[in-house]
């Protein structure tokens, strides 16, 4: 089935993002995990891997375990960083051979430890250069590329962040899946932008639950993701953990009701390896 076509229906598909692992315990945490988030029905599953492509063995591993349980759709991520077009090239030969059938291309973050992104001799430097590989030399993947709703952390402006996300489109991007927001106006906002500017694939909002108010403060700086203040009002009433539970599930599940209600496409989950947020937030709503 291609990426694009689970986009295709008045279905609003869902996916969910995993990471590799450092354990084998973990790992063992990771499936039981998948068989529980795999009866809400998604449409696939799709691994991160670690920084400078540390992991990336472990996040096939991860993605052939996916689909030993759930013989679902999987996505591999697959960043420029530290990478020769060569190794770009091999990564994907050995994805394509354990049969992953998307790829989610990025450009990737700066490696620890320096300021901006620098492609290494004989690498890529933007994530178009990436999607044009993979449409050149392995045309059967689909291909995710990331949004950004708030704009990239180093994008000068909104509309040179757009130009960007449309040079992928245009190399062959198949859905644009966004970064994590917590306010669905800045979805809509980047949705019709996108619009504007002529993009026509699938936008696909990320959620993320916050559960855990200090490690959301953590990851939505390193975005530069807003938290509204009403939600950080509310997750501060109480410091117990089943008390930041609670409220960021119910935050998450408005989103999600109201993204629903409001014509988006798909939901692409950030659920951190584990699944007692992500089935909370959608247990009993109509797809």
């Amino acid at each position: 089935m291609s990426l694009a076509s689970h986009y295709a229906t008045s279905h609003c598909a869902i996916s969910f993002e995993l990471f590799p692992p450092k354990t084998e315990a973990g790992l063992n945490s990771l499936c039981e995990n998948v068989a529980r988030l795999t009866k809400f029905g998604p449409s696939f599953f799709t691994c991160t891997y670690g920084a400078g492509g540390s992991t990336q063995g472990t996040t096939l591993d991860v993605l052939r375990r996916v689909r030993e349980i759930t013989d679902l759709p999987v996505a591999s991520h697959l960043t420029c960083v530290n990478a020769t077009v060569s190794q770009l090239e091999d990564y994907l030969a050995k994805a394509k051979s354990q049969q992953t059938d998307y790829i989610v291309a990025l450009r990737g973050d700066p490696p620890k430890g320096t300021e901006r992104f620098e492609a290494v001799e004989g690498g890529l430097c933007y994530a178009n250069e990436l999607v044009e590989l993979i449409r050149a030399k392995f045309n059967d993947f689909g291909i995710a590329v990331a949004g950004y709703p708030e704009v990239h952390q180093e994008a000068p402006d909104e509309k040179t962040d757009l130009e960007n996300l449309k040079r992928k489109v245009d190399a062959g991007a198949d859905v644009v899946i966004t970064q994590l927001f917590y306010n669905n106006d800045d979805y809509y906002r980047f949705r019709d932008r996108c619009v504007a500017a002529g993009i026509t694939v699938p936008i696909v909002p990320g959620i993320l639950p916050v559960t855990n108010f200090k490690q959301a403060l953590r990851i939505a700086s390193m975005c530069k993701a807003n938290i509204p203040e009403s939600l950080q009002q509310a997750m501060n009433e109480h410091d117990d953990a089943d008390h930041q539970f609670k409220t960021g599930v119910e935050h998450a599940r408005k989103q999600t009701i109201d993204l629903i209600e409001q014509g988006a496409p798909g939901i692409h989950y950030y659920v951190l390896n584990k699944s007692d947020a992500a089935a909370a937030l959608l247990d009993g709503l109509s797809w």
